[in-house]
């Protein structure tokens, strides 16, 4: 186990505000879509905006059947459309009750353990030859996306319909495993905690050549341009709110100056699958959604984990994600007619879904301990890059209109440092930077799924293990935090889990 020391020379500790800002004592975290529970509750996550019609609540319940479903590769089965490839065989899998997901258990010792279904956690691939940076967003680049792996995709799917590989039944492009690097990290004060990132190692890809003379291994995937991220799934609430927050408020906030805290957040611009629907000829909007902004919207993200994570191709990504590949090529004649897999209605009722999850109240917000931890909260400046509070503009969904929320992010992209560095590009977001994530819900987060971890790939066990790896630009903060007497730190963290 590797020991990360800190080593503290002259940093002061924060003064508390003589006045307390409003997001200390906000319970209503959603606007009027907000709903409330007394304490915490397993259903926190998977309610309906309150403020949506009776109409609306029956198409909302619609579309979470569809996110409950479970996706078959069988021909004449009702729910077939998975695969060939696939992480999973329904979103419910990868979004526990709609939260968070959970890396696997690894039992002691230097045991691997392989990726297999109802895992919610997936590797992004893609090759870099140096020429991504400060291109210019064309066709011709397919508008900046990351360049897919030769015969692979974007995406490693560890998981096959049965017969795509006949030297691997149920695998797909390759096989995964994972295992844990653990570090201590100590306090000023000397009190040692035990962080950790989980590790991942790619076996039998399906165009592994073994040298029949030294037993050497190569396959596309274990070239050296190749690049790979662990992703993990994230909570659905409160998507939509986070779409109608208006573009000239994100930007607003990329402009700031806040150099004095190594601060400098940016926007990232990416292919938006709805402009390019309607003929758009430049089809390129700011990001929203995904952990580093690669979406714009619910539909682009909704539609497109359908088809990449499950392998349910639909009306605005209706080729499957391997198409064109030889693993594909030497699997579609078992397929029969290929046709789009996913109907329109269960598409869009999909999205609705998505869009209309509520955020759950805040609790605890007169408690004296957690009001301190509010004001510790912005006294270390995690108020630069978790920006507390939106009024959204408008939206299709009158419900999500012109209403007050506080999701606790700035919707920007910051280099976080090495430590949770994938080195991987997406757009304009380089191998370092990371959007702000939300943290409204964030203290429901263990009692929807008691294993859930945080950050991108899952490996905090708890808030002050995801606080401890900040890096880069949320390096100021951390050691602000580090810095504070144990009692204060313990504050800071009680305010989080009461969002």
């Amino acid at each position: 186990m590797r020991a990360l020391v800190f080593f503290s020379l002259f940093v002061s500790l924060p003064a508390l505000s003589q006045t307390t800002p409003d997001f200390i004592s906000a319970k209503a975290l959603g606007g009027d879509t907000t709903v409330y529970f007394k304490g915490q509750s397993l259903q926190s996550f998977n309610q309906p905006a309150a403020n949506l019609t009776a109409d609306e609540v029956a198409f909302h319940t619609d579309g979470d059947a569809q996110f409950e479903r479970n996706f078959s590769d069988e021909l004449h089965n009702f729910n077939y459309g998975l695969g060939p490839v696939f992480n999973n065989t329904s979103c419910a899998s990868c979004h526990a009750k709609d939260g968070r997901g959970a890396l696997p258990v690894v039992p002691g010792g230097n045991t691997w353990v392989q990726l297999m279904q109802n895992e919610s956690v997936f590797l992004r691939i893609s090759i870099e030859d140096g020429t991504e940076e400060n291109q210019v967003k064309s066709i011709v680049n397919n508008w900046g996306a990351p360049k897919a792996v030769p015969g692979f995709s974007t995406q490693l799917f560890h998981l096959g319909s049965y017969g795509l590989r006949e030297d691997q039944p149920s695998v797909g492009q390759a096989q995964v495993f994972m295992n844990y690097e653990k570090f201590t990290f100590t306090y000023p004060d000397g009190r040692a905690v035990e962080i950790r990132r989980p590790i991942f190692r790619i076996e039998n890809p399906y165009d592994l050549v073994i040298d029949p003379k030294t037993g050497a291994k190569s396959s596309r995937l274990f070239q050296p341009d190749v690049r790979i991220g662990a992703r993990i799934g994230t909570p659905m609430i409160g998507l939509g709110l986070l779409e109608a927050i208006k573009e000239s408020d994100i930007i607003a906030l990329a402009a700031r100056d806040l150099s004095k805290e190594g601060v400098h957040g940016k926007a990232n611009y990416v292919f938006d699958i709805e402009k390019q629907m309607a003929g758009n000829p430049y089809p390129v909007s700011i990001g929203r959604f995904g952990l580093k902004n690669n979406t714009p919207s619910v539909f682009h993200q909704s539609m497109g984990a359908l088809q990449g994570d499950i392998g349910v191709t639909n009306y605005a990504f209706p080729l499957e994600s391997i198409f064109n590949t030889p693993l594909f090529d030497a699997f579609k004649h078992k397929l029969g007619d290929i046709k789009v897999e996913a109907t329109k209605e269960v598409a869009d009722a999909l999205v609705f879904y998505s869009t209309t999850l509520a955020v759950p109240g805040r609790r605890d917000t007169e408690s004296e301990i957690v009001q301190r931890g509010g004001q510790l909260f912005a006294s270390v400046s995690c108020t630069s890059c978790h920006q507390p509070s939106f009024t959204t503009g408008p939206h299709k969904i009158a419900a999500l209109a012109n209403q007050k929320i506080y999701p606790f992010t700035d919707m920007l992209l910051h280099d976080m440092g090495e430590g949770l560095a994938d080195g991987r590009r997406d757009f304009d977001a380089n191998g370092r930077q990371w959007k702000t994530r939300p943290l409204w819900g964030i203290g429901q987060t263990q009692t929807i799924n008691p294993r859930a971890g945080f950050l991108h790939d899952g490996r905090a066990r708890t808030l002050e293990e995801a606080i401890l790896w900040h890096g880069g630009e949320g390096e100021y903060s951390k050691n602000k935090f580090v810095n504070l007497p144990q009692a204060d730190r313990d504050a800071l963290v009680a305010f989080l889990k009461s969002l």
